[in-house]
């Protein structure tokens, strides 16, 4: 191996990529669940948030009754919920910490500033009517990361790893927010004919993954399941679609093998190839008629698995 990174150092790299990334997904998500997600009362719906990210029954055994405080203190400042803001953010750091002398300064100074903004925020910081600017501010600061990330980050081993992180993360996201976002279309009876809950219901998912403005400009008439579903899941030009996410990562996989002689990642590669597989194997219409859910579930585990192989090949881990 090529001017070896030790296996801690690209667990850490691979991991705060990810948790940057999660932390920018939940702000998202919560934006758009006070502004767009709906039950089939017309209610906010802030269940759909707990089940996207497979948190109803542990959210339901701390707080009971679901509730919109509830829910944004839950994901904002609870750090028992190891996947709310500031557990996120915090892992993120600790990450970084750990990378001091792989980094730039630019990088930890930033990142010390959003550990900062999150863990100083109090219950009145959370209010719904400051929600919003919140959750504009969390965005911002992860784009910033992003962003300073790509201008400082030394092209090693580290920076493949980081990028890897990042893109499964980001495809894992959309595939659970597709899934849950469809299946409460179909409970709650938003259909194509159904004009305008199918609009607001359309607009949120999208919104959800930042691709409102993007699906928009291929698809300026109307907001139909099959073509958002396609949209999400395979549109090539679009950055947070599951088909692009995979395909990048897939390239650092190859580069960092054939590049940088990380013979041990070639087990997680052939796993990341199963998932590339899968989507351009994926009959739409098909999906949309009953499959989508299992679709997106296996889409998952095979995120997992791949997750678990490079674990075996590049971080020690069994």
């Amino acid at each position: 191996m090529k001017n070896s990174l030790l296996a801690r150092f690209a667990l850490n790299t691979f991991w705060l990529a990810r948790y940057v990334e999660r932390a920018d997904s939940l702000a998202r998500l919560l934006e758009v669940t006070e502004t767009h997600s709906r039950d089939e009362h017309g209610d906010q719906d802030w269940q759909l948030i707990l089940e996207v990210n497979g948190d109803l029954a542990r959210f339901k055994s701390q707080y009971g009754k679901i509730t919109a405080i509830d829910v944004v203190r839950f994901y904002a400042l609870d750090r028992e919920n190891p996947g709310s803001l500031v557990s996120t953010v915090s892992y993120a750091r600790e990450n970084a910490r750990s990378l001091r002398h792989l980094i730039s300064t630019e990088m930890w100074s930033q990142i010390n500033v959003m550990h900062s903004n999150i863990t100083g925020l109090k219950n009145k910081d959370i209010q719904l009517r400051r929600l919003a600017g919140l959750c504009a501010t969390i965005k911002e600061d992860c784009q910033a990361h992003s962003g300073i990330t790509e201008a400082t980050l030394y092209r090693d081993q580290a920076y493949h790893f980081y990028w890897i992180g990042k893109m499964v993360e980001r495809a894992d996201q959309a595939s659970r927010i597709l899934d849950v976002g469809f299946t409460r279309s179909k409970k709650l009876g938003f259909t194509d004919e159904n004009a305008g809950e199918n609009l607001s219901h359309w607009t949120g998912l999208l919104r959800a993954i930042g691709g409102y403005q993007a699906y928009r400009r291929t698809h300026p008439i109307r907001l139909r399941a099959e073509e958002v579903t396609s949209f999400i899941l395979l549109n090539d030009s679009f950055p947070r679609s599951v088909m692009y996410c995979i395909k990048e990562a897939h390239e650092y996989m190859v580069e960092l093998i054939e590049d940088h002689g990380v013979e041990t990642a070639k087990e997680a590669l052939i796993a990341l190839e199963d998932v590339k597989k899968q989507l351009s194997e994926a009959d739409i219409q098909k999906l949309i008629d009953s499959d989508l859910h299992e679709f997106a579930d296996t889409l998952q585990r095979q995120l997992i698995t791949f997750t678990q192989k490079l674990a075996e090949g590049c971080f020690g881990q069994s």
